[in-house]
């Protein structure tokens, strides 16, 4: 692992946070979005390997062990738009504050490309993102969507 892709942030001890593929767990990520959340359910190996592939992406481990605990992805293109999505914390990690944290190294990790827009959608978390600078579309009028909702 290259050290430039652990994102420094306030994560409690033990866990840090990775931009590196090569640790991702791939059999690990698709079972938490295709089987546990609300968003992905039923989506397919291959569709989630080409998302990944598209992506960029964060990882957060143990430290000590390596192991995956959380996930989170970016559609860019680096310089005006992002799009943060599948973001997802291990059942048995949740309320340690790494759901915050991972939030939180992806708009710092993204802070220098100067995006002038950085947009997610959530049904249940608005408060994760809110710590983190996210506001809820004050003219969500000008929003448009192709496909289904």
């Amino acid at each position: 692992m290259h050290s430039d892709s652990v994102i420094p942030v306030g994560l409690p001890d033990g866990y840090q946070i990775s931009i590196d593929p090569a640790r991702l767990d791939p059999d690990l990520i698709h079972r938490w979005l295709s089987e546990d959340s609300y968003w992905a359910l039923g989506r397919s190996r291959e569709q989630q390997d080409r998302a990944v592939a598209g992506s960029l992406n964060f990882g957060v481990y143990r430290t000590a062990t390596g192991s995956q605990l959380g996930y989170a992805r970016v559609i860019t293109d680096r310089v005006t738009f992002a799009w943060l999505c599948d973001v997802y914390i291990a059942r048995e990690a949740r309320g340690l504050g790494l759901g915050t944290a991972l939030a939180t190294a992806v708009r710092d990790h993204l802070a220098p490309w100067g995006l002038r827009r950085v947009m997610l959608n959530t049904a249940d978390a608005h408060e994760v993102y809110a710590k983190v600078g996210f506001e809820p579309v004050t003219t969500p009028e000008g929003l448009m969507v192709l496909g289904s909702q």
